[in-house]
């Protein structure tokens, strides 16, 4: 088995920009893999258009190792975001054409089944007034629709620092959103990386009351010397890593034991290659993996399956239930968080068990939206072009 072609289709909504990649051998076998993007799609698509023709073509699916280190050490760079990203894509379609070719689902091929439910948690639900009584309200339909968790960013535009007032507006809303969900209820307080660590801990200190399950990103990913204040002024625990994206930038944070959960995304960081020795990598420290996934029905199978077969994993995120949930349309067979449990169950299909729904994927074409989450009202996810 060869693969012959190399397909992509962009798919746009609102707030966000879907690339699906489709790989098809010369016996008629097609695998699927798909990227969010940040604002760079066009990128993205030039990476993939390159590599494929470079790595991909005339291979076998199944050398993934060997198609992981010749895009590291053949084109002699230094693999981010774009490179971890176009690779994930093509890694994970490799890995959905091994599945269909051997009958069985990816989960099988990645260490076979730890668990057959897989935990989930919501974001992308508060889209409204940013109130604490429209916050709670929305929260509110969360629990309501089977989730025992979700995610809130309440800090609006704010950068670096926040003034007495917008941290006590952010206080009150996730006093509300507490308030409404219950006692039970993981809450997760994003901060989207955008603080010093003096206001960091000034909003973790603030937060604290109302227990939240993590407070995430609370500096730059760069900062690491931040990342160490902020361990030393709080508690909670920590989840960062979304915007890491190789094996090796994560050891600082493992050494100085500044993260508590590992939020690597799969579409970004190399596929199911780079994903799988992160994870056994945080395992050797002890820690969890809750992988952001902000992506469509495509990468969100892929997420269930590496969760099915990833002892150290603590949950999955999903926007799909309440961002675009039309995106769930563009393949036969979404995955779907249950109502009765607010987890996904356990894939039997070969491969990724999903297909692109191609004339579903040509009636939303690209929006080429700009996300900007230094914008007042971006929870909104309308169109955010400027």
């Amino acid at each position: 088995m060869r693969i012959v072609e190399m397909k992509t289709v962009v798919v746009g909504t609102p707030w966000r920009e879907l690339t699906f990649v489709e790989l098809i051998t010369d016996d008629g076998q097609r695998g699927l893999g798909e990227a969010r993007m940040v604002n760079k799609t066009e990128t993205l698509g030039a990476c993939l258009a390159e590599l494929a023709e470079r790595y991909i073509i005339g291979t076998d699916p199944f050398d993934v190792e060997r198609l992981a280190w010749r895009a590291h050490w053949e084109d002699y760079g230094r693999a981010g975001e774009i490179t971890q990203s176009a690779l994930a894509c093509l890694d994970m379609a490799c890995h959905d054409l091994m599945g269909k070719s051997l009958g069985v689902p990816v989960w099988k091929l990645l260490g076979g089944q730890f668990r057959d439910r897989v935990p989930a948690y919501a974001n992308g639900w508060y889209q409204g007034e940013r109130t604490p009584e429209s916050f709670a309200a929305m929260a509110s339909k969360v629990v309501g629709r089977g989730y025992r968790g979700l995610k809130v960013d309440p800090f609006g535009a704010a950068t670096a620092e926040l003034t007495r007032a917008e941290l006590a507006l952010a206080t009150d809303i996730i006093a509300a959103v507490r308030d409404s969900v219950g006692p039970d209820v993981a809450l997760m307080v994003e901060m989207h990386g955008r603080f010093t660590a003096a206001t960091a801990v000034a909003a973790a200190t603030a937060m604290a009351p109302y227990r939240p399950e993590w407070i995430e990103e609370p500096v730059p990913p760069y900062h690491n010397s931040a990342l160490r204040q902020v361990r030393a002024g709080t508690s909670l625990p920590i989840a960062t890593g979304e915007r890491v994206h190789t094996v090796p930038e994560f050891r600082e944070v493992f050494e100085a034991g500044t993260v508590d959960i590992v939020q690597a995304d799969l579409t970004h960081i190399g596929g199911f290659t780079g994903l799988r020795k992160l994870a056994n990598y945080a395992d050797s420290y002890g820690l969890l993996m809750a992988p952001h996934n902000v992506a469509g029905p495509v990468a969100t199978a892929a997420n269930v399956h590496f969760a099915i077969a990833c002892p150290n994993y603590k949950v999955l995120e999903h926007f799909n239930d309440f961002a675009d949930p039309w995106v769930n349309d563009l393949v036969d067979q979404p995955c779907r968080v249950a109502e009765a449990d607010g987890c996904f169950g356990l894939p039997t299909a070969p491969g990724l068990g999903v297909s692109l729904d191609y004339e579903a994927a040509a009636a939303r074409p690209r929006t080429r939206v700009h996300f900007n989450l230094m914008r007042d009202g971006w929870q909104l996810r309308d169109e955010l072009t400027t």
